[in-house]
């Protein structure tokens, strides 16, 4: 009697020896290729606020509204980043996205005044609008609905590794070169990422290198319509709002992180230049962790039985939860009890993140995941314009930081609360 192999559904048999190809892994290490310089290039203000506000003069405030810039940009560019990706692809929607905030982020360089800063501030935050849609929207034709949440987690933890990469290059190229050299290092790998993703990136239903195993695993979801559909038909449904307003209430905590933890350290425990790279490389090493264990949890849960509903939002709570002490960051003397709160908290952020982000291809077709992804995204760069004005004057007025902790502790149970009244069971809307 001839007794076969079993052979799981992506394709690995019983022996361990893989019987379809894993094609799909290389275009997610291509998102996180993207997503890592993404975060280099608008992670290099934040590096040298300190040196850049000594060398300009700017007051906390005219900081505060060079950040808003960039918000205030990338809000104006999701709005239609989205929409245009669904209507060019993903293939050249996300080259042009890449080109574009690459040139922009060199452009700093030629800066030299609040203006000039502001101006150039606006443009990345333009082209760094294209990223996360086309992401997504990749990871939704890509990957089936049991894999997005890891995909995503994987994709998205290139956030903490460019914000990684930066203080540990860019104090030492500004030091060495100029702080505007450390504007420009980047260019030479968004070419390359360009010329890499145009020569490889095809539908999987076209890519000579995915077998049919793969494919049959990649469609094992229901098939769904290809007509378009309008923004305005979108925000008629509870699940565009749970997934605007959680991206509202966090998102703006996660630009915070970014943008001023190098002030909070260098002021309120003196670190200078060179002296912040330890402490936020350990910051964001937590983060990429907590990238990658929150899109892990979700798929453990679902791959044990529970609901979709019940997975996520239990993921998130967790993560939710370990923002919490994030509270008593700014009261705390010791930096490395500091340093081990924010990082917790940042963990905990993308986690969430990497859940919250799965939310639109659990409730959406995929041809309108990149236009949730792009409304979602606008309302988390309002809040991030909020944030950086506030923050901004605050400093300007107080000095204290006591008051942004206490809203980074509330913001993800809050933003939890209402997606579930939203959305009690992450039911798909309704999409003619």
């Amino acid at each position: 009697m001839i007794v076969q192999d079993q052979i799981p559904s992506d394709g690995v048999a019983a022996n361990g020896t893989e019987q379809g190809t894993r094609y799909r892994w290389r275009i997610c290490a291509l998102l996180l290729a993207a997503t890592t310089i993404n975060y280099i290039d608008r992670q290099v203000l934040g590096v040298l606020a300190p040196e850049l506000q000594r060398t300009f003069a700017w007051s906390e405030s005219q900081y505060g509204y060079i950040v808003t810039a960039f918000q205030a940009a990338y809000a104006i560019g999701l709005v239609s980043a989205g929409a245009i990706i669904d209507r060019l692809g993903t293939r050249i929607g996300y080259a042009l996205a890449v080109a574009v905030w690459s040139l922009a982020a060199m452009s700093h360089a030629l800066a030299g005044s609040v203006a000039g800063f502001a101006i150039a501030r606006f443009a990345l935050g333009l082209g760094e609008a294209g990223n996360f849609p086309a992401a997504l929207k990749t990871v939704a034709e890509w990957f089936p609905r049991r894999e997005r949440a890891l995909a995503t987690g994987i994709f998205n933890s290139g956030s903490n590794i460019g914000a990684i990469v930066a203080p540990l290059t860019v104090p030492i190229v500004a030091v060495t070169f100029g702080w505007q050299a450390a504007f420009l290092i980047t260019g030479v790998l968004s070419v390359t990422w360009i010329v890499v993703w145009l020569s490889v990136y095809r539908s999987a239903d076209d890519h000579p290198g995915v077998s049919p195993r793969e494919l049959a695993l990649i469609r094992s979801d229901p098939a769904e319509s290809a007509v378009r559909v309008r923004w305005s038909h979108l925000l008629r449904h509870r699940q565009t709002w749970a997934f605007l307003m959680a991206k509202l209430l966090t998102d703006p905590i996660w630009w915070f992180f970014l943008f001023w933890l190098p002030k909070f350290f260098h002021s309120e425990h003196g670190l200078s230049l060179l002296g912040l790279g330890a402490p936020l490389v350990a910051i964001y090493v937590m983060a990429d962790a907590g990238s990658i264990a929150g899109g892990w949890i979700a798929g453990r849960f679902i791959k044990r039985g529970w609901s979709v509903n019940r997975a996520r939002k239990t993921a998130m709570l967790i993560c939710g939860l370990a923002v919490v002490p994030v509270v008593f960051a700014a009261n705390v003397t010791s930096l490395w009890l500091a340093v081990g709160l924010v990082g917790l908290a940042a963990a905990g952020h993308q986690g969430w993140s990497a859940n919250v982000f799965t939310l639109p291809s659990d409730m959406f077709p995929r041809r309108t995941v990149a236009s949730v992804v792009g409304i979602g995204g606008f309302g988390g760069a309002v809040g991030g314009m909020c944030i950086a004005t506030f923050t901004g004057l605050l400093l300007e007025t107080t000095g204290s930081y006591v008051p942004v902790f206490i809203m980074a502790g509330a913001a993800y149970l809050l933003a939890l609360f209402i997606v579930h009244l939203l959305v009690p069971r992450l039911e798909p809307a309704r999409i003619a």
